[in-house]
Order: structure tokens, then sequence, then C-alpha cells
């Protein structure tokens, strides 16, 4: 009976070690960034501005670089980062479907219509109207995706769903571009590359509930998608109700998600490649699963930001792009990895 259950004990310990290894990788790469720009930041000059910013003493030198545009700029990069991911961790497992993301339930394709629309028949531009419209159109096609989806019981249903409206809502992005001019076109096309820039504390406080929120209570349905791995029947008789499970969830990552790309645009490959990352030394088990997914997403989004200001400075490559570079060829490199044990095995 003990050697059976001595193995656990020490593989939550090696788990909650790794998690602390990502927190503590993030806490570098957090400084790591706040360092990088067109005008040169020391660690000391970070712990300078923080230290006189937490005493109320007045801000001297480059404090408002740290304070006022990079540390905002950092915490929305942690902010997304962690709820692209931690998004599609759940979608991933919640249709049980490796390629899942957060985008399936139409949710980033329902943003994007809802900010060209803004962009094209409004003829807003940078303005919280985008923003806003962006953030309705998302929940509006994963309200759409749901209700059609939820007519028939099983995931598959919503699966469908989604790739419906996903691609009725390209369609109308497409649509809209056609009849964009070239001033719009330029302002949907840097709005659909994705950035992080215009952070500011004001705005990241209208932000951030509703992308913090569902991070706080995605972890609380750990278990439930741990038995939904075993399959929805496995699930009920288990006691968890696959029926009220999935609008949960859904919901949840819409509104975290949402929020997201109607602030930044759309960021691709984060909810789809850092939980198959994670999941390599993480295993399946979403207790520890979830919390990884967020800190992994938090730490590549931060380190795509600071690469995005620097690799073309005094320029700024969009964020979008970078994480496509980046995550295309890695998730290839994955699929091919796979198959190639398969072929061995």
């Amino acid at each position: 009976m003990n050697s059976v259950a001595a193995p656990l004990p020490r593989r939550r310990h090696g788990h909650r070690a790794m998690l602390g290894a990502l927190a503590l990788l993030l806490v570098a790469v957090a400084t790591w960034s706040l360092t990088r720009g067109a005008m040169a930041i020391t660690p000391g000059d970070i712990a300078g501005a923080l230290s006189r910013w937490l005493a109320g003493a007045g801000a001297r030198g480059d404090d408002n670089v740290v304070l006022a545009l990079r540390l905002p700029r950092l915490v929305l990069a942690v902010m997304v980062g962690a709820a692209l991911a931690t998004g599609g961790t759940t979608m991933q497992g919640l249709f049980r479907n490796p390629l899942a993301d957060p985008g399936l339930v139409g949710v980033s394709a329902g943003a994007a219509l809802g900010a060209v629309g803004a962009i094209v028949l409004g003829g807003q531009s940078g303005s919280w109207v985008v923003a806003v419209a962006a953030f309705l159109g998302g929940l509006a096609a994963t309200a759409l995706v749901f209700a059609i989806g939820r007519r028939r019981t099983g995931v598959a249903s919503l699966l469908l769903a989604g790739v419906a409206i996903n691609a009725i809502a390209m369609a109308g992005v497409g649509l809209l571009t056609y009849l964009a001019n070239e001033n719009q076109l330029r302002d949907l096309t840097f709005w659909s590359l994705g950035s992080l820039g215009g952070a500011s504390w004001p705005r990241l406080a209208i932000v951030a509930p509703w992308i913090v929120l569902p991070l706080i209570l995605l972890p609380r349905a750990a278990r439930a998608l741990n038995a939904l791995l075993l399959g929805e029947g496995e699930a009920a008789l288990l006691g968890f109700r696959p029926e009220r499970l999935q609008p949960w969830l859904v919901g949840l990552v819409a509104l975290s998600v949402g929020a997201a790309v109607a602030y930044t645009g759309v960021i691709g490959f984060v909810g789809l490649v850092v939980p198959h990352l994670l999941r390599m030394g993480f295993g399946p088990d979403h207790r520890f699963l979830l919390p990884a997914s967020a800190l992994g997403g938090a730490t590549l989004l931060v380190a795509a930001d600071a690469l995005a200001r620097t690799v073309v400075a005094p320029g700024e490559l969009p964020i979008g792009v970078l994480t496509a570079l980046v995550g295309g060829p890695f998730f290839l490199w994955l699929l091919l990895s796979r198959r190639a044990g398969e072929a061995v095995s």
C-alpha cells in the first residue's frame, strides 16, 4: 500500500517546485523586460523608481519611464498572456482536443468583427469605442456559439458551432475590409496584428477585473476538467455535471479573452502553444496545469513584448507577428516530433 501511494506526494512536490521555478522565471523576464526599450534602464533604476513610488517620494530622473510607460505595459502583458494561456488550457480540457484554443468558441473572430465594424462603419480609430465594440462582439459570438451548440448534447456540437460562427465572422471582417478606405485599412491592420502599446493605469483599472476574475475562478474547475478528460459520461458518474460546466467555463474564458483581445488586438498561438509545452512537464492534471499555464503565458508574452520593442528599435514590431513567428515553427516541431515518436513505437 505504501509503495503505491508514495510516488504521488513526490510528484506533487515536484510540480510545486516547477511552479515556483516558473514564478521565478516570470520575475526574471519581467525585470529584463523593464530594462529594454529605446531608453536604457538598469535594474538599479527600476529598484529606485519602485522604492520612491512605494515611499510616496517625488519621481526623479527616469522614474516616469518606468512607472508610467513600462510598468503598466508589463502588467498588461502579464494579464493578457495569463488569460490567453489559461483559456487555451481550459478549452483543450473541455473539448478534449489538443488543437482547441480560446478562439474556437468565436471570441477572437467576434471581437475582430466588432472592432473592424467600429473602425469602418463607425469611423472610430484608437478609441474606447473600438475596444468596447470588440469586447461586445466577442461575447456575442460566444453566446451565439453556445446557443446553437446546446441544442444538441456534447462538446462536439459546440465545436462545430464554433467553426461555423468563426467562418461567418471572418467573412464579415473580409467584407468590411473590402469596404474600408486607406486610413481605415491601416487602423484595422494594426489592430489585427496585436499590440500592447497605449497601456496606462486608468485603462488597466477598467480592463483588469474582466481578466483577473476569470483567472481566479477557472482553477476551481480543475477537478471537473480532470474528470472530463475521461469523457462526459464518466464525469457525470463522478458527480460532475457537464451540461452545467460548459456554460460556466466557456463564459469565463470568453470574458477574460474577450477583454484581452479588445484591448490588445489579436495575439495568436499563446493559448495553443503554452498548454502543450507545459503539459510535457506537468502532465494532464489541471490542478497544476492551469496555474502553470497562467505563469507560462505571462512569461511568454512579457518576453515577446520586450523583443517587439527592441528588434526594430526605435520602432515596434507587432507582437502578434512575433508570437506567430515563434509559435508556428514550435508547434510544427511539436507535431512532427510526436508523429516520429508514434512511428517508432
